[in-house]
Formats: structure tokens, sequence, C-alpha cells
């Protein structure tokens, strides 16, 4: 019978964590568009994800369902989700997880242009700290799952999970051992632009 993922404590990695970028949103509030390729202060959306994640991660993949064409030009690989049916973004992170088996994923949004530089390492440290299979960041006020970082041994459960159809992502983390890490001191960087009076200067 396979080890229950949230009963191993987690090694320190040989290596960063792999890099998603969730891009596979419908983006209903900004007219259904593609949010990766909306211009935020002079560049996509997109291109500020991967500067923010590149220091932390050994490689990026891209979780989207259009334009893979686009994505793939900017030199990373895509990953489609395995159900034709939108199941919410732990189906992104399922199919990057399956893509590329074996490895932790460091996971943000790509609406989320100031994610931290230090997101990987303080999320490590929190699953290092409770021996947890993944763990998720916390502003001080919200959970933030999508700002995550999964171990690889959770990506066969949430594979399955997901294939009954979609999931909440806090939920579902937490109930197979997910612990949270701080952010209390910066919740800024976890905001999310979502309407295009989002995308104005402050």
């Amino acid at each position: 019978m396979p080890q229950d993922p949230r009963q191993t404590p987690p090694a320190t990695p040989d290596r960063p964590p792999l890099g998603v970028i969730l891009a596979g949103g419908q983006g209903r509030r900004m007219g259904g568009c593609n949010k990766a390729w909306i211009e935020y202060r002079g560049r996509p959306l997109i291109e500020h994800a991967v500067e923010r994640l590149q220091g932390q991660v050994d490689g990026i993949v891209v979780s989207t369902n259009t334009e893979m064409d686009r994505c793939a030009r900017l030199g990373f690989p895509c990953v489609a989700d395995e159900h034709p049916d939108y199941r919410g973004p732990l189906a992104g992170i399922a199919a990057a997880g399956a893509a590329r088996p074996g490895r932790d994923l460091l996971c943000v949004p790509v609406d989320a242009p100031r994610a931290p530089y230090d997101l990987g390492p303080r999320l490590q440290a929190a699953r290092t700290e409770h021996a947890a299979p993944a763990a998720m960041a916390h502003d001080g006020q919200r959970l933030q799952p999508l700002f995550l970082l999964l171990g690889a041994g959770l990506v066969p459960a949430l594979r399955a999970a997901i294939a009954a159809g979609p999931l909440p992502a806090g939920v579902w983390l937490r109930e197979h051992g997910a612990v949270t890490a701080a952010f209390s001191d910066c919740p800024e960087v976890f905001a999310n632009l979502n309407t295009p009076e989002d995308l104005a200067p402050p």
C-alpha cells in the first residue's frame, strides 16, 4: 500500500521546485480574455510572473488552456488541463504535476504581478517545520491557496480528486495536510488584477 503523503516528512529538496504559472483562468471580469497577455506597467502579466518566479525555481511551466503557441514562444513548456471542462486552478496544478512527475511545484497565479521573490523559501520553511506535504500563503487576513508549494507526493491524490470534478483549493489542500506560511508583513503582494480598473496606476 502506498504511504500516505500526509505522514511522510518532506525532505529538504535536492533541487529547487518546478515553477508553475497558473494562466488557465476564464478571465470573466476581464471580458473573457487570457489575462496572461494583459499589459501591466508596460509588460504582459505573464512576464511579471516569470520574473518573480525564475530565481526561486528550477524550470517553469505555464498551465494554460488557450493560446498555447503564444505562451510557448516565451521559451517555457505549456500544459493544458486533463479535462475539457473548466475544473478550476487545481486542475492546472494537477496537469503540471502529471507532466513533470516527481517534482515539487511552486505555483503562482498569472494575475498577481507582485508575487514575493522569497515565496518558495518561506513556504518550504513552513512545510519543513510541520513535516507537511504542502504549504500555502496566508496574508494575515486571508488564505492565498494558489500561492502554493505542493509536494510531489500529493500530485496523484490531486489528479484523482480532480477527475471527479472541481475542487475548492483551500479546503482540499487543508484536508490533505497543507499548512500555511505567514506573509502578514507584505499582504499587498497577493493582490490580483481581476478587472480593467485594477490595471490603473496606483
